[in-house]
């Protein structure tokens, strides 16, 4: 039997959910042996592949360039996973949205400068107006919620994909099932 293939995103948050995700230790030792992962920030892979079995993406949407990478992920994931509250509600990069992007990067890169006072325009990806979850641009298959989830969440929502077996996991939803 051939492994399935496992992606990992991060969009806009702190990376929280991957440091839980790493949490699962010696477990991860174990999903070794069924899965690979494909594409991720933990490894060296510039290209989103084209065939993706399950996709776990963290972070909201909050610019251009993450609006074009979820819905690339989408077209090529099977399972499309949101994980943690950033990809589920927005939360955290949320919080510029009552200030909005100008404000932000002119605080950021003019007023807290002390030398080149620029806004960039090749580094940083345009900023959306408003700050969104993923659901609200794709369609996602299975919501993990937390700040970050749980190591143990990770691993029992990921056995249960794998294996085809019911999400028992308090406050996780599953549309479609």
């Amino acid at each position: 039997m051939s492994k399935l293939k496992l992606a990992t995103v991060w969009l806009d948050g702190c990376s929280g959910c991957h440091m839980s995700f790493l949490d699962m230790d010696e477990r991860l030792l174990e999903l070794a042996e069924i899965v690979d992962v494909v594409y991720s920030p933990l490894v060296d892979t510039k290209k989103f592949p084209d065939e993706v079995d399950i996709t776990l993406v963290e972070g909201a949407v909050a610019s251009v360039d993450d609006e074009k990478k979820i819905r690339k992920i989408r077209d090529h994931s099977k399972t499309l996973v949101a994980m943690g509250d950033c990809a589920i509600t927005g939360n955290v990069p949320s919080m510029r949205n009552p200030i909005g992007p100008e404000a932000i990067l002119d605080r950021a890169y003019i007023q807290n400068a002390s030398a080149q006072a620029q806004i960039p325009c090749v580094v940083v990806p345009k900023l959306l107006r408003v700050v969104r979850p993923i659901h609200e641009f794709v369609k996602v298959d299975v919501f993990l919620p937390g700040c970050p989830p749980s190591a143990d969440t990770f691993h029992t929502a990921l056995t249960a994909l794998i294996n085809g077996g019911p999400l028992d996991i308090p406050a996780l939803t599953r549309f479609g099932a």
